[in-house]
């Protein structure tokens, strides 16, 4: 089996709940993943949005997860849990999770959660490194990804 990564909140390709937008409640959803490959040291977790009218909006990024891990709870990307895990400072300018809040009338957007399997237990970030830090450093020790997609709409 492949590397999957899925929330129980929405299924793949539907409309992310209210609760977990900006301008709602503003707490990440609860994601789920499995089949990690056997030599994974830690993953790697970055939401973006594609869609945005300036080119690729990231809203979070968690790294350095344990492999034992096989998901992350609800508020996982809140400010009380930013010292237990280690986040990215987001395109919003905050370290942790900023939800979907496309600009009014401009369309559906699809937000992307996108899960890295890596073959290193840290990436040796500073502590204010970006969501595109996170990403430039797994590149090269990317063994496996997965993503879920969900959809928004102001």
């Amino acid at each position: 089996m492949a590397l999957s990564v899925a929330s129980p909140a929405f299924r793949n390709g539907q409309r992310i709940p209210e609760r977990y937008s900006k301008d709602g409640g503003n707490v990440s959803p609860p994601l789920q993943w499995h089949d990690a490959p056997r030599n994974t040291r830690s993953f790697a977790l970055v939401l973006e949005d594609p869609d945005a009218p300036r080119g690729t909006f990231r809203h979070w990024a968690v790294y350095n997860v344990p492999p034992a891990h096989q998901g992350l709870g609800e508020d996982s990307g809140s400010s009380r849990s930013a010292a237990a895990l280690a986040m990215a400072v987001n395109d919003f300018g905050n370290r942790g999770y900023d939800g979907p809040q496309p600009p009014h009338g401009h369309g559906t957007h699809h937000y992307h959660f996108r899960l890295l399997a890596l073959d290193v237990p840290e990436l040796n970030l500073p502590p204010k490194a970006s969501v595109k830090d996170v990403l430039d450093a797994a590149q090269s020790h990317l063994i496996a990804q997965a993503e879920t997609i969900g959809t928004f709409r102001s």
